[in-house]
């Protein structure tokens, strides 16, 4: 009977995500089973994995040393040893599973190593130990180059950055881009990056590479925040700056101005720092805790109708008085016309103060010329010690100061670019009509009723009452 091997094949990059690199090592290795008179059952493919970066988990390297483990293969063939390992703590895991199945295969297309004797053993620890010297010699020019580059502005290549096109990562995307500048809007809205996850990836936006993996919490995150869309140059997840203490620019094309991604910013980590601790559940009703019941005054959750089906004529949710939440019991309402009815009201109120104020203007902020004296007063300290005109150690005396005050001057900004950008979300719903409002993300929907409501009361309606009474609805304005 034919030995039954799992083929190996993996490839550090794939920019393109065609996969050819690792189906050629494919057919090189069925073609060397064929030769061994080997019965090829399973490929595991890392496609774009790395084996040096210690960080990096190999999902398919994993499941091949278990079933290798298992006795579900008998053996290995692979394109070459380093495929497998470059560190050598993998190559020792795969050693240890040799041991204890000493009649195991192994082969490789390029060299001829044999993993069940000690001198094939000698011979591929001396082999992966040059692979990871070379990986580590690779990796400090690679870093060094890229290094440069971002002190020069220029880009360090690889795969665009999601709202940058393709084919030239110096031009914006702008289907990429629109869809970034409508996620920063609602986040300063109120909406969760979870929200805009979730959406993301049911129209397909958000990372050309993710396959059919859906993107982490954090990707998202870092889309939305990325210093390159206002132009500024990063090496290793740091703003650089010049010579003169500015941010180095960058040679593409920007998507944000600096107040709007300074806003967005803002936003998010101030919305980390309210966070308790522990994982945060998403609301999926509109006045889920903002609700009040009219006898107990204690706060109503919307809850599913166990009894709904879709067709069915009964109500898809209510909100219920709960026991179980320190509440009576005794009140409960339909869902759906409680919402349309609140949800009208405060449009309405909102029109009419739209009406009052008139068209906004834009204000500037009123420190700006003051963080352009500080940045100006950095850049001169650093170009005096450069001619040398002051001491090193008279610069880290005199530089600290400045440079907190210019921190502190660019949060402060932040926080009015901020303000401002979520008074202009807030206005603009003053021209949403209810079908629009409804159409919202139910953060944002709350968000706008919390802007004119402090409490919505629900009263009784007593037995036998099946007809919706908007006066046992009361709202509680601000």
């Amino acid at each position: 009977m034919a030995r039954k091997v799992g083929i190996y094949t993996r490839i550090s990059r794939d920019d393109e995500g065609d996969a050819l690199g690792v189906a050629r090592q494919q057919q090189d290795c069925e073609r060397l089973a064929d030769l061994r008179s080997w019965q090829a059952v399973k490929t595991y493919e890392d496609n774009d994995v790395s084996a040096f970066k210690r960080n990096v988990v190999r999902d398919e390297f994993e499941l091949m040393l278990k079933d290798l483990s298992a006795g579900l293969i008998d053996g290995i063939v692979a394109y070459d040893l380093d495929r497998l390992a470059r560190q050598p703590r993998d190559l020792e895991r795969l050693i240890e599973i040799f041991d204890e199945r000493p009649k195991l295969e192994f082969a490789t297309v390029t060299n001829d190593v044999n993993l069940g004797t000690p001198d094939g053993r000698t011979m591929a620890r001396i082999m992966v130990a040059f692979a990871n010297k070379s990986s580590h010699d690779a990796s400090r020019r690679i870093k060094r180059k890229h290094l440069e580059l971002a002190q020069q502005g220029k880009d360090s290549g690889g795969p665009a950055p999601y709202g940058w096109r393709k084919d030239d990562r110096t031009k914006v995307d702008p289907e990429g881009a629109r869809a970034i500048r409508e996620a920063q809007q609602e986040i300063l809205a109120g909406v969760r990056i979870g929200t805009i996850r979730a959406r993301w990836w049911e129209q397909g936006l958000g990372n050309p590479r993710a396959g059919t993996k859906r993107m982490a919490h954090h990707h998202v995150e870092h889309i939305l925040t990325n210093p390159r869309l206002v132009g500024y140059r990063t090496y290793r997840g740091e703003i650089l700056t010049g010579d003169d203490g500015e941010p180095i620019k960058g040679e593409w094309e920007p998507i944000n101005t600096v107040a709007e991604w300074e806003a967005v910013c803002a936003a998010i980590a101030e919305r980390k720092q309210q966070q308790r601790p522990g994982k945060l559940l998403a609301r999926k009703y509109l006045l889920s805790g903002i609700a009040r019941c009219g006898l107990c005054k204690a706060k109503i959750r919307g809850q599913v109708n166990q009894r709904w089906k879709p067709g069915s004529k009964a109500a898809r949710y209510t909100y219920q008085c709960s026991v179980v939440n320190g509440g009576c019991g005794k009140v409960g309402r339909v869902g759906e016309p409680v919402d349309r009815l609140i949800a009208e009201l405060v449009l309405e109120e909102q029109r009419e103060k739209a009406a009052a104020r008139g068209v906004p203007v834009e204000q500037q902020w009123p420190r700006e010329a003051e963080l352009e004296s500080v940045m100006a007063d950095i850049g001169q300290l650093l170009e005096a010690e450069k001619a040398k005109q002051i001491t090193v150690s008279t610069l880290l005396q005199l530089l600290p100061t400045k440079e907190r005050e210019r921190d502190e001057l660019k949060l402060e900004r932040a926080r009015f670019s901020k303000q401002q950008k979520q008074a202009e979300a807030q206005k603009a719903a003053a021209d949403l009509s209810l079908s629009e409002f409804l159409d919202l993300p139910i953060e944002r929907q709350q968000e706008v009723v919390l802007h004119s409501l402090s409490a919505v009361m629900i009263y009784p309606a007593g037995r036998g009452a099946r007809k919706f009474d908007p006066r046992l609805i009361e709202p509680v304005w601000r």
